[in-house]
C-alpha cells in the first residue's frame, strides 16, 4: 500500500474486515499556526469571560505592580489582612458570610471537589452515558461557613434528589468525610431584612438566591465536627417562647429551637445516648414559666425517680413509683382536656398559655414502661386510652406529650404516628431511624444508628416544613445545674389546683408500704386434663346424676 495516490479507496480481507484509507487534506504550515492561535485566543477570552474576578485582581496586580513596585502590593495585603482581622473580632458571623465563607468556599471548588469531581460521581453511580459519552451532575458553586460545605449541583435530565439522597454515605467518604446529607432546598435560612430601600433591594436579592430550583440538590458535608465539644445549659428565658425554646445546637454552630405550642414530642434513642439531656434542656427552657405559672409540667418516671427526682420542686404532679397514680394522673389530664374543649370550642382554635390557663406539658421517660412491659392489662389499656386521647386531642387546648422511650416499634408504641415532632439520637438498628424521624429520613443522612460512643445527646431532627434532617447536640445539665434550677425556678404552691377547674383536687401518690409491695397472687384458672367439649359435657351430665338422690325407690 506504500507509494499509492492519496484518497484512493483499498480494501483488504481479512475475514469480513474492511480497511478505508480516508481522504487526507494538506494544508500549510502557517495556516495551522493561525488555526491554533485562533483556538488559543478563543479559549482564553472564554475563560476571562467566565472568571470576571480573578482578570480583575490579576489586572489590578499588574498595574499596581508596575506603578508602584514591590511595597505597592505588600502595603495592600498587610492593611486587608488587618482589617480581616479586626472584623472577625468584632462580628464574626458576618466575617464569614462576606469575607472568609466565599473565599474559602471558591479555594476548595477549584482544588478540593473539581479535581476529583469526575472520579466521586463515576464510583457513586451518579453518572449517566448519553451518545456514547459520560456525563456528569455539574458542581454549580460551593459555600463554605465555620464547619460545613455546601455543594450546589445541578442534576442530569432524568435524575431525581432521591438518587442522590441513596448515595449520601458513598458521598461523604468519596471526599474525605464522615457525614454529609442532601436537601432538595438551601439549607440555610432566609434572612431578615430591615425597611428602606437597601432593605428592598437586599430582599429582591434574597428572593433571587432562594429561588425554587427543582434541578438542584444540595450536598452538605461536615468540615469540622463542631458537635464534639459539650454544649453547657442555655440561659434562662424569663418568658419562654413556646414556638422557639433553644434546646441544642446546630452542626454550623447555630442555636437549634423547638417549636412546642401545639404538638407533642417524641424522642427515641438506645440506653445511655442522652435522653436525659433532651428532657431536661426542655425543662430549662420551660423553667421560667413554671415559676412564674404559666407552664404545668406534670412528669411521670417509671424508674422510681431515678431521672426526675432532682427536679421534684419544679412539677405541679409526679408519679414515680405506684402505677396506678400514673394512670390516675393521665386521666386527670384527659379532664383538664374535656374542660378546655367545652369551655374554647367556638372561641379559638389553638390555646393560648395564660398564668389562669397555663400550659400542661405531660413529661414521660421510658414511655414503653406503661404501653408494652406493664403486667397489670387493664391498667394498661386505661393508660393507652388516656394516652390516645391526649395525642390526638390535647394539642390544640394546651394539653402535651412529651416522651421518650428506646424501642420505637409499633408493638412497644402503638400510637407512635401521633407525635408530630420527634427526636432520634443514637439507635441500634438502621430501620429503627425510619421508624423515629419518618420513611426516607436514614436516605437523606440521617445515620442514627452509627453514632459514635462519645456522642451523648448527639441526635437528628426535622426542620420545620421540611424532611430534610439536620444533626444538633443537646445540652447538657449536671447534677448540680439540675439542683439549682429547682430551687431558684420552683413551681408555685398552687399550681396542682388546675384541676380545681374540673371539679377535682389532685391527690398524691401514695406511699409504699410493706403491706402495698407485697406481691398479690394473679386469679388462675383451674387447670385440669385438656378434653374436647363434647365429652366434658358428658362427664358433667353423669357427675350430675350420680350426686342427684333415687326419688324412685331404695334399695331391694
Amino acid at each position: 500500500m506504500i507509494g499509492r495516490p492519496r484518497g484512493e479507496v483499498v480494501t483488504t480481507v481479512s475475514g469480513d474486515l474492511l480497511v478505508v484509507r480516508p481522504r487526507r487534506l494538506r494544508l500549510p504550515w502557517w495556516a495551522v499556526l493561525l488555526g491554533l492561535l485562533a483556538r488559543w485566543t478563543g479559549r482564553g477570552l472564554w475563560w476571562c469571560l467566565k472568571h470576571p474576578r480573578i482578570l480583575t485582581v490579576s489586572v489590578i496586580t499588574v498595574a499596581v505592580y508596575l506603578d508602584y513596585g514591590i511595597a505597592g502590593l505588600v502595603t495592600p495585603v498587610v492593611l486587608a489582612g488587618l482589617g480581616s482581622a479586626v472584623w472577625r473580632w468584632r462580628h464574626e458571623t458576618s466575617w464569614w458570610a462576606w469575607c472568609a465563607g466565599p473565599v474559602l468556599g471558591r479555594w476548595r471548588h477549584t482544588v478540593v471537589y473539581r479535581r476529583v469531581w469526575r472520579e466521586a460521581m463515576t464510583m457513586c453511580d451518579l453518572s449517566r452515558v448519553y451518545q456514547h459519552q459520560t456525563v456528569l451532575p455539574q458542581l454549580l458553586a460551593v459555600h463554605c461557613d465555620q464547619t460545613l460545605d455546601v455543594l450546589s449541583v445541578r442534576m442530569l435530565r432524568g435524575q431525581t434528589p432521591a438518587d442522590f439522597q441513596h448515595a449520601t454515605e458513598q458521598l461523604a467518604y468519596a471526599f474525605g468525610r464522615r457525614h454529609a446529607r442532601v436537601y432538595t432546598e438551601r439549607p440555610d435560612e432566609l434572612p431578615v431584612r430591615g425597611g428602606g430601600w437597601v432593605g428592598w433591594l437586599l430582599r429582591q436579592v434574597d428572593a433571587y438566591r432562594f429561588r425554587d430550583r427543582p434541578d438542584v440538590v444540595y450536598i452538605v458535608l461536615v468540615r469540622t465536627d463542631a458537635l464534639r465539644r459539650t454544649v453547657p445549659p442555655f440561659p434562662v428565658p424569663t418568658v419562654p417562647d413556646f414556638t422557639a425554646l433553644p434546646l441544642a445546637v446546630r452542626e454550623d454552630l447555630r442555636t437549634w429551637h423547638l417549636h412546642l405550642l401545639a404538638t407533642h414530642v417524641l424522642i427515641g434513642g438506645a440506653t445511655r445516648r442522652g435522653k436525659g439531656s433532651v428532657l431536661w434542656s426542655l425543662v430549662r427552657s420551660l423553667a421560667g414559666g413554671v415559676a412564674s405559672g404559666l407552664v404545668r409540667l406534670w412528669v411521670i418516671d417509671p424508674k422510681g425517680g431515678m431521672e426526675f427526682a432532682f427536679g421534684r420542686p419544679m412539677f405541679a404532679r409526679f408519679a414515680s413509683t405506684s402505677f396506678d397514680a400514673m394512670a390516675d394522673l393521665l386521666d386527670e389530664a384527659v379532664q383538664v382536656l374535656r374542660e378546655r374543649q367545652a369551655r374554647l370550642a367556638g372561641t379559638v382554635r389553638v390555646h393560648t398559655p395564660t398564668t389562669d390557663d397555663p400550659l400542661v406539658v405531660v413529661v414521660i421517660d421510658e414511655m414503653a414502661a406503661l404501653t408494652a412491659y406493664l403486667q397489670d392489662v387493664d391498667l394498661r389499656k386505661r393508660i393507652a386510652a388516656s394516652l390516645g386521647l391526649l395525642l390526638s386531642q390535647g394539642a390544640g387546648v394546651g394539653v402535651l406529650v412529651v416522651a421518650a422511650l428506646q424501642d420505637p416499634r409499633k408493638e412497644v408504641l402503638p400510637f407512635r404516628d401521633l407525635f408530630p415532632t420527634r427526636i432520634a439520637l443514637g439507635l441500634t438498628e438502621a430501620s429503627q431511624v425510619d421508624m423515629v424521624l419518618g420513611d426516607g429520613a436514614r436516605n437523606r443522612g440521617a445515620l442514627a444508628d452509627q453514632m459514635p460512643s462519645w456522642a451523648k445527646g448527639v441526635g437528628y431532627v426535622l426542620l420545620d416544613g421540611t424532611p430534610d434532617p439536620v444533626r444538633v447536640r443537646f445540652s447538657y445539665l449536671t447534677d448540680t445545674d439540675i439542683k439549682t434550677m429547682a430551687a431558684e425556678y420552683a413551681a408555685p404552691v398552687a399550681a396542682a389546683d388546675i384541676l380545681a377547674q374540673v371539679g377535682r383536687e389532685t391527690a398524691p401518690e401514695p406511699e409504699q408500704t410493706a403491706a402495698s409491695t407485697r406481691r398479690i397472687p394473679l386469679p388462675r384458672k383451674p387447670s385440669g386434663p385438656l378434653l374436647p367439649d363434647s365429652l366434658l359435657n358428658i362427664l358433667r351430665h353423669d357427675q350430675c346424676d350420680t350426686d342427684t338422690p333415687n326419688n324412685g325407690g331404695g334399695s331391694r
